[in-house]
């Protein structure tokens, strides 16, 4: 069973734009390894490793880039919905008014400190489904705190 990945269409577009600079990136890399080589003995010819193993995690990433293109699931955002979905915009606020904005997407494209938490971590496992003006209780390692959802977009 294949896997999908879902994503948001700004995050397939950075993807893309990603895999565009890793392929024309490649012959200069290329480029790197021919000089290297040319340095002589290849055991002991730092920049000659260097450079392999630079091509080498290139060609790894845009394997998985590829990879992922190939089994996306676009997000399409809930329009008019009550209840938090993948590719909603979830504002919460604490009783001490402290307020936090997520939007829950795609394990791929999730960015934490960016506010982009993904449907399978804690924070979005306990926010999907939920409605507007429902009371969540988040855990981090440092402390647990409650929250009113104010808003769903």
């Amino acid at each position: 069973m294949k896997k999908t990945y879902s994503m948001t269409k700004e995050g397939l577009r950075i993807l893309k734009s990603e895999l565009d600079d890793l392929l024309s990136q490649r012959k200069a890399v290329s480029d790197r390894i021919k000089t290297a080589r040319e340095f002589g003995d290849l055991a002991e010819n730092a920049e000659y490793s260097i450079a392999r193993q630079e091509q080498e995690r290139h060609e790894i990433r845009i394997a998985e880039i590829e990879n992922i293109l190939k089994n996306v699931n676009i997000i399409i955002a809930p329009k008019n919905t009550k209840n938090v979905g993948l590719g909603s915009t979830v504002k919460l606020k604490s009783q001490s008014g402290v307020t936090k904005e997520f939007q829950v997407v795609g394990t791929v494209e999730a960015d934490p400190l960016n506010g982009k938490i993904s449907d399978e971590s804690p924070i979005g496992k306990i926010l999907l489904g939920k409605k507007e003006g429902e009371m969540v209780e988040i855990s981090t390692p440092a402390e647990t705190n409650s929250f009113k959802i104010v808003n769903i977009s």
